[in-house]
């Protein structure tokens, strides 16, 4: 069976909106990332709209980390947006530099941040998807295969991707390509094909706006 016969045959079970859902959150997430690398600050309401259906799906395929990300990435969305907004020479394009100590002080607080509360999320999964009741519920992360291990890992990288892109450090694209490299197989696997071939694009398009930030970085 060829890719394009195994893309088919995982939707064929899928109700059509799903389908709709992710691949205008797809186009909408390409899009965001193209004004990324440009600098635009469109980056924003675009990513807006993907994530918020992005929330949508994970919760439904189970993947909780990422729809605690895309939570995050709307928050983040809109405070990336008003910072952007305020040092946007033409209203439209930033200036970019790299992380400062506090940056990375930040970050690495985010990080295991989001390794611990992901984790106790899916410590507490067997509780939630009973309708959070404990009758009959045994906790902990027996119930978790490789994917969901995965998902904590990028969970956290990418919490610190999109805090870095807020404050218009270059090196919010190097976790954004580890990441994104991690995560192609991680959809596949999912069945959840566009998203992946999403992440593959992503992480082509991530290795490119790093090179264009780099050539335009403001040394501070």
């Amino acid at each position: 069976m060829n890719f394009l016969e195994n893309l088919t045959a995982q939707y064929q079970s899928y109700d059509t909106y799903l389908i709709i859902f992710e691949a205008v959150a797809v186009f909408f997430g390409l899009l965001s990332v193209y004004f990324s690398i440009r600098k635009n600050i469109w980056v924003y309401p675009t990513g807006i709209i993907s994530t918020l259906l992005f929330i949508y799906i994970m919760f439904v395929f189970g993947l909780l980390g990422d729809m605690l990300i895309n939570v995050y990435y709307t928050v983040m969305s809109i405070y990336g947006w008003i910072l952007w907004a305020k040092n946007a020479d033409d209203h439209v394009h930033v200036e970019v530099k790299k992380a400062s100590k506090a940056d990375w002080k930040t970050g690495s607080i985010l990080f295991a941040g989001s390794l611990i509360f992901v984790g106790t999320v899916y410590y507490l999964k067997p509780y939630i998807d009973n309708r959070f009741s404990m009758n009959g519920v045994q906790l902990g992360l027996y119930h978790l295969d490789w994917a969901n291990y995965t998902d904590i890992v990028t969970t956290s990288l990418f919490l610190v991707g999109m805090y870095f892109m807020a404050k218009r450090n270059l090196e919010n694209w190097l976790f954004w390509i580890v990441a994104d490299m991690i995560c192609v197989p991680m959809m596949f696997y999912k069945g959840l094909a566009l998203t992946g071939l999403q992440y593959f694009i992503f992480t082509v398009m991530a290795i490119i706006g790093y090179l264009e930030w780099k050539k335009n970085l403001v040394e501070k």
